[in-house]
């Protein structure tokens, strides 16, 4: 609790990149309580590009390690890399056996975490309590506080912060224009959380006379090349295997339009006006902490089976997707647009 104390903290967060932006909020509030300690942050290969626009963060460890084994050789090398950096405080966010091996055969001092598989020994500054706090963001930045405090009101948002001059020479490798553009978000992992009419809505956008850039990963490119196609030549294709270009694509956008995934929380902690696409998950517990331009949801009908959290649906025929309307999509967007022009002005 020493605000004058300086040993470097270490956090272990989750991969998923979603989860990794939401992570930041965990920086916040360790900044807060230990102003005086650098704050690292271990990443994949994937996620390591976020580190760069995370107010707050000193360095980002790269260390791939597989997710199908335990990969003893590399758990032994990020061990002796940890170590040569002398952490006080590890925070293992992940309630697995394997995020806690490296930070307890580094030596850290202080490895704190919730309960969860067997930890014994590796984590050494348990945690309870982890099923009263249903949010996923409770859960993680409770363990930057001191143990046993209530939580707060409200945390404090994630944050990327992409500089200007970065988004235009961005914009001017890639021959695009400074005007507005409908930047969407079409991918996710899990088949359910994929709205399915973004062709349609990417033409509509093109009609009103609105430039549309697809993004997202190497995975999504044959969904963009559809989307393309429905909208023509005012339409890019700006999927590829660097997650930089996205960050930069959802900074640049007038307008985000995603499904729940980890590009809603990119743009959503950019502060680009964004619009999530809910559908078998629960805006409650998964949208962004920023706060969201609109939460897009199917008003048809109640459906029984909604929120299932699953990422495969059994039941309904995807009706919580499907019962979403381009049109309403379209709309709302126009109006998220006008918005923020006024704004704008004022």
């Amino acid at each position: 609790m020493d605000p004058d104390d300086t040993s470097p903290i270490l956090i272990i967060p989750y991969m998923w990149i979603g989860d990794f932006v939401r992570g930041h909020t965990v920086v916040r509030v360790l900044k807060e309580r230990w102003p005086n300690r650098p704050v690292d942050l271990l990443t994949t290969s994937l996620c390591a590009p976020l580190v760069d626009y995370m107010p707050g963060v000193r360095e980002g460890i790269v260390w791939d390690l597989p997710r199908s084994r335990l990969a003893v050789g590399r758990q032994f090398g990020l061990a002796r890399l940890l170590r040569e950096r002398n952490y006080g405080t590890a925070l293992v966010l992940p309630r697995t056996w394997k995020a806690a091996i490296a930070p307890a055969l580094a030596g850290i001092p202080e490895r704190v975490g919730f309960v969860g598989e067997v930890r014994f020994g590796l984590i050494n500054q348990w945690r309870w309590g982890e099923k009263r706090l249903p949010r996923f963001i409770d859960k993680n930045a409770s363990l930057a506080q001191p143990d046993g405090a209530p939580l707060p009101p409200e945390w404090p948002v994630p944050q990327l912060r992409v500089p200007p001059e970065d988004v235009a020479r961005w914009r001017q490798a890639n021959g695009l224009s400074a005007g507005a553009a409908v930047a969407l978000g079409p991918g996710s992992v899990g088949a359910s959380k994929r709205w399915t009419y973004y062709p349609e809505a990417a033409r509509q956008f093109v009609e009103q006379g609105l430039e549309v850039w697809v993004v997202g990963g190497p995975g999504e490119k044959a969904l963009a090349q559809e989307i393309v196609a429905a909208g023509g030549p005012h339409v890019r294709d700006l999927t590829g295997t660097d997650l930089r270009n996205g960050v930069l694509a959802m900074a640049a956008a007038g307008v985000a339009i995603s499904n729940d995934s980890g590009l809603m929380h990119i743009a959503a902690a950019l502060g680009t006006p964004t619009m999530g696409i809910f559908g078998p998950t629960s805006p409650y517990l998964w949208a962004p902490l920023n706060g969201l331009a609109a939460t897009v949801v199917q008003n048809k009908s109640i459906l029984s089976c909604q929120p299932c959290q699953s990422t495969i649906c059994r039941m309904n025929d995807h009706r919580c997707m499907r019962d979403i309307a381009a049109s309403e999509v379209v709309a709302i967007a126009q109006r998220v647009l006008q918005e923020t022009a006024a704004r704008a002005t004022t």
